[in-house]
């Protein structure tokens, strides 16, 4: 029996679109491999603050940077609870590269289970004038303790 001759059967795909189709697949797929290579945890973390050998430099540092607090309160820059949220950091910053112990992110009972007693006697006495209700202690007297802390250490 003869075909009509009319009739004509589909046309195939190019080979092209099948090529660009598996391209595509093979983008989708690379993309998903790089997010997640990117965005994993580093299984070995890096310390981003170790610590400092020339204690004598860094004292010296930190008594200077106190002292500026000191005077910036004095001036009026600074609110009273401000200068002492700011000696409080300055203490722990000077923990944390005296001894590469990020103190900045402890509490006052996180510092106190660690071995850092003398830090954890001066935040402990910061603390109230940070958070507590008003009237808050002098700041002089707040940067004479933090000064003391930093000189004690060794």
């Amino acid at each position: 029996m003869q075909a009509d001759p009319a009739y004509y059967g589909p046309l195939p795909y190019s080979p092209l679109w099948m090529w660009c189709g598996a391209a595509l697949l093979a983008l989708v797929a690379g993309w998903f491999v790089f997010v997640f290579a990117t965005t994993r945890p580093d299984p070995k973390p890096k310390r981003t603050h170790t610590a400092l050998t020339d204690l004598p430099a860094l004292k010296a540092a930190y008594l200077q940077r106190i002292n500026d607090v000191e005077v910036d309160a004095a001036g009026g820059h600074l609110t009273a609870r401000e200068a002492h949220q700011e000696l409080s950091l300055l203490l722990r910053g000077f923990v944390r590269d005296a001894t590469g112990v990020d103190a900045t992110r402890m509490t006052q009972q996180d510092l106190a289970r660690h071995p850092l007693p003398a830090a954890a006697a001066v935040v402990a006495v910061l603390y109230p004038a940070e958070f507590g209700p008003d009237p808050l202690p002098h700041v002089g007297t707040s940067a004479a303790l933090a000064c003391e802390a930093v000189r004690a250490w060794t």
